[in-house]
């Protein structure tokens, strides 16, 4: 038995110490920036792909993203969404063009969301839902704002309560109803295959890689058996050559091959995906 005595640790207790009126302001100025860091982000980054400010340097919004912030395509995309819940939140409405201009966590007695992660639940749910949601966490969190965790039980209570079944099947090919999902700009005539079917929404690829997507976002294409098995092996061959440094002209093939409006390749577009197979292959050879 070890009788060794442990060296005894003084604790220091610090008394609450009063702000002067300078540090109180600083301390209020500091943890306004940090409130709303992930909302302006979320602005700056909308701006930025919409007016297409990252064209002097790179092809690309995600490739710009991925160089100049370190930021996933997903990510990206989430920072977006989350400002345009807030916007939501604030003023009523789904992506408005107004700028809020006094966001802080209360905004004139309003609670509003600190952190991308309190509106992460909150991106695939209509307006109305939204700030419904939004209200209840609010209040189970006794008036201040929620934690991420509680917004997130809350959208799943309110799913289980309109749960409806998951139409949708492994292989099936469907098309993207992008509304608005800012993960879909630009993706409303794109078609893809259902990989995996969740309670709520699917994961699924498409040309340019993998999405989970609620399942309002999504349109089936009636397609036989046959016509989804065909339209695996294209989607198969795209994703598999894709990625976001190939040459423009090859990206605007594949983009062009990823919105096919039937069930399979001319033999031109055939030959077409062909060569840029038989090119980039090479590559990795």
């Amino acid at each position: 038995m070890n009788d060794k005595q442990l060296p005894s640790v003084d604790v220091e207790i610090v008394e609450a110490e009063e702000l002067t009126v300078d540090e109180e302001r600083d301390r209020l100025n500091l943890e306004r920036k940090v409130e709303r860091a992930f909302y302006e982000a979320g602005k700056a980054l909308q701006e930025l792909r919409n007016r297409r400010l990252y064209r002097s340097t790179h092809g690309t919004f995600e490739e710009y993203c991925r160089d100049r912030f370190g930021f996933t395509h997903r990510h990206v995309n989430y920072l977006i969404a989350g400002s345009q819940v807030v916007d939501n939140l604030q003023m009523g409405t789904i992506g408005s063009q107004t700028e809020v201009k006094d966001f802080v966590g209360t905004n004139s007695g309003q609670v509003l969301p600190t952190s991308e992660c309190q509106v992460r639940p909150l991106v695939s749910l209509e307006p109305s839902q939204q700030r419904e949601v939004w209200q209840q966490a609010v209040e189970t969190a006794g008036g201040k704002v929620p934690s991420g965790r509680i917004v997130k039980d809350i959208v799943q209570q309110i799913m289980e309560r309109t749960k409806v079944p998951n139409p949708y099947r492994v292989g099936e090919v469907c098309q993207f109803i992008p509304k608005d999902n800012p993960e879909l700009k630009g993706k409303s005539n794109c078609w893809c295959i259902v990989t995996e079917v969740k309670d709520f929404s699917c994961i699924v690829i498409a040309w340019d890689g993998e999405y989970a997507i609620a399942v309002q976002y999504l349109k089936s294409k009636d397609y036989s058996d046959f016509e989804c098995e065909e339209m695996k092996k294209v989607c198969d061959r795209m994703s598999q050559l894709y990625s976001p440094d190939m040459e423009a002209t090859a990206l605007v093939v594949l983009k062009s091959l990823g919105e096919l409006k039937r069930s399979h390749l001319t033999e031109l577009e055939d030959k077409l995906l062909g060569v840029l197979e038989r090119d980039y292959n090479s590559f990795t050879d």
